[in-house]
C-alpha cells in the first residue's frame, strides 16, 4: 500500500510501466542481493569450503524479504549490505554463517546493478523495437501524403509526411543499436574482493583456482565480467548506458517538439490523442493541450542530465574507489530507465492514435505550396530558354502580390497570377504552367527514401 503522508517520487507510481519499477524497487535489488550470495556459496560449495545444507537453508530464505527488519539493523549499523547480511542470516540458522564469505560489498552490489541494467536494458531494447515497428509501418502508409516543410518555422517546399516520420525513426534506429551494444557488451565487476585483486577468494581457493572460480559465477549469473577491476566495476560502463538512453530521449524529444507545434490550432495537421473525459485547462475548456508531448518533453529534459552525473562519477572515481557516487546512482540508475520507459510508452501511445488531418494539410498546401512551386517554374523557363534572372524578378514580384492578398485573409492567388502572365507564357503554356504549380507533386524522391527505409527498418529489427 503506497504511503502517502511522506514523500513518494512520482516514478513510484505517476510514471512509468509497473515492469520498469519492478526492476528498480528495493524488494527486487534485496533479492538479488540474496541470489548472488546463493550463487556464491553454491560455487564455494563445489570447492569444498562450505556444506550442501547450508547452501539450502539459503535457498530456502532466498524470497524471505523483510525490508522493515533490514532497515531497523541498517539504523543502527549505517551499512545497507551488511544490515540485509544479519536480516538474511536471522532468517538461515544452519547457513547464516556463510553468507558473503571471502566477498566485498561491491562483489554484491556491483554485479547486482549489472543485472538489474541487464534486464531493463531489455525491457527498453523490446520497446524500443516496437516503436520502430509502428514507425515502420506508419511511414509507409503515409509515404505519399504530401504536407507543407518548414525550415527556421517557415514554410519552406512540400515534403510527405511519411518522409518526415522516417527522420525520427532514422535516429530510433540509431539510439536502439546503441541501447543494443551496450546490452551486448554489459559486464559485472565479477567476484576480485575489496580492491579488484581477488586476494581474499585466493586465500580461501589458492591463486591457481581464481580463473575457474569467476568463470563458474560468471556462468551461473548469466552475466559477462570484467577482466580488470579495482573495488568496483568501471563507472565508465554507466557513463555509455545512460548516454544511450539519453540519446534515444532526445529523439523523442524532438518528435514530440514537433507534435507540439504541428498540433497547434494555426497549422493543425497532427494531433496526439485526446480522451472524451479528457480536461484541457481548469480555466478554459476549449483548450485541447499537448499533455502528451509536453510529458515527453519535460522528462527527456531532464535525462539529458544525467550523462554529465555519469561521467562524473567515472571520472571521479579516484585510485581504486570512493564513496562519492553512491548517493547520486541509488537516484540516477533508476530514474534514467524509469524515464526512458514511460518516454517510450507515452510516444507508442500518441503514435498509436495519432490522429492525422488530412484537410488541414491540404488547406496549408493550398496557402503556402504555391511559392515552393515557383522554383519548377523557373527551372521549366530557364529550361525553356528564358533569362533566369529576369524571370527570377518576375517571380518574386508575384509573390510579393500573393503575400499581400493572404495577408488579407484571401485565398493564395499565386497559380492564376503566374499563369496569366504573358511574359512566362512565351516560353510555357498555361496547362504546362498549371501542372508546374501543382505544390502536391513537388516532393521530389521524398516517397522512395520513405518506403526504402522503412524496408531497412524491417529487415534490421524483425
Amino acid at each position: 500500500m503506497t504511503e502517502y503522508k511522506n514523500y513518494q517520487s512520482p516514478f513510484s507510481w505517476r510514471y512509468s510501466s509497473p515492469e520498469m519499477r519492478s526492476i528498480w524497487s528495493e524488494s527486487n535489488r534485496r533479492r538479488l542481493w540474496r541470489s548472488i550470495w546463493i550463487c556464491l556459496a553454491e560455487i564455494q560449495l563445489e570447492f569444498g569450503l562450505v556444506q550442501p545444507d547450508q547452501v539450502e537453508d539459503l535457498r530456502l530464505h532466498q524470497d524471505n524479504i523483510d525490508v522493515e527488519r533490514a532497515l531497523e539493523i541498517e539504523s543502527q549499523i549505517h551499512h545497507d549490505l551488511m544490515a540485509e547480511i544479519k536480516t538474511f542470516a536471522e532468517q538461515c540458522q544452519i547457513g547464516g554463517g556463510i553468507i558473503h564469505l571471502g566477498a566485498t560489498s561491491v562483489d554484491v552490489k556491483d554485479n547486482a546493478i549489472a543485472l538489474q541494467l541487464k534486464e531493463a536494458l531489455h525491457l527498453i531494447c523490446g520497446e524500443c523495437r516496437a516503436l520502430l515497428l509502428i514507425l515502420s509501418s506508419m511511414i509507409r502508409e503515409l509515404a505519399d501524403l504530401p504536407v507543407m516543410a518548414y525550415t527556421h518555422l517557415q514554410p519552406a517546399e512540400p515534403t510527405t509526411l511519411g518522409y518526415r516520420l522516417a527522420q525520427y525513426a532514422q535516429d530510433l534506429l540509431a539510439d536502439w543499436e546503441s541501447l543494443e551494444r551496450v546490452r551486448e557488451n554489459l559486464r559485472g565487476k565479477g567476484f576480485k574482493g575489496a580492491v579488484g585483486t581477488s586476494a581474499s577468494y585466493a586465500e580461501l581457493l589458492g591463486v591457481e583456482n581464481l580463473p575457474k572460480f569467476e568463470a563458474l559465477l560468471s556462468e551461473k549469473l548469466d552475466l559477462q565480467f570484467y577482466p580488470v577491476a579495482t573495488q568496483t566495476y568501471p563507472r565508465k560502463q554507466e557513463y555509455e548506458i545512460i548516454s544511450a538512453l539519453a540519446g534515444m530521449g532526445g529523439t523523442l524529444y524532438k518528435f514530440a517538439f514537433d507534435l507540439r507545434i504541428l498540433q497547434s490550432p494555426p497549422i493543425g495537421e497532427l494531433a496526439e490523442p485526446f480522451g472524451g473525459k479528457q480536461v484541457g485547462s481548469s480555466a478554459m475548456p476549449f483548450k485541447r493541450n499537448p499533455i502528451r508531448s509536453e510529458k515527453i518533453d519535460s522528462l527527456a529534459r531532464m535525462l539529458a542530465q544525467f550523462p554529465r552525473l555519469a561521467w562524473d562519477n567515472a571520472a571521479h572515481s579516484l585510485l581504486e574507489r570512493t564513496l562519492d557516487d553512491s548517493a547520486n546512482r541509488r537516484t540516477m540508475l533508476p530514474e534514467a530507465f524509469l524515464i526512458a520507459d514511460e518516454l517510450l510508452r507515452v510516444a507508442k501511445e500518441i503514435l498509436e492514435n495519432l490522429t492525422i488531418d488530412e484537410k488541414a494539410i491540404a488547406k496549408n498546401i493550398a496557402i503556402y505550396g504555391p511559392f515552393a512551386a515557383t522554383e519548377r517554374v523557373l527551372m521549366a523557363l530557364g529550361k525553356a530558354g528564358a533569362d533566369r534572372q529576369e524571370m527570377h524578378e518576375r517571380l518574386r514580384g508575384h509573390t510579393l502580390s500573393a503575400w499581400e492578398t493572404i495577408r488579407n485573409l484571401q485565398p493564395n492567388p499565386l497559380a492564376a497570377l503566374i499563369t496569366a502572365d504573358k511574359v512566362f507564357l512565351r516560353y510555357l503554356s498555361a496547362k504546362q504552367i498549371q501542372n508546374l504549380m501543382d505544390a502536391g507533386a513537388y516532393v521530389g524522391d521524398a516517397p522512395l527514401r520513405a518506403h526504402a527505409f522503412a524496408k531497412v527498418i524491417s529487415e534490421k529489427i524483425e
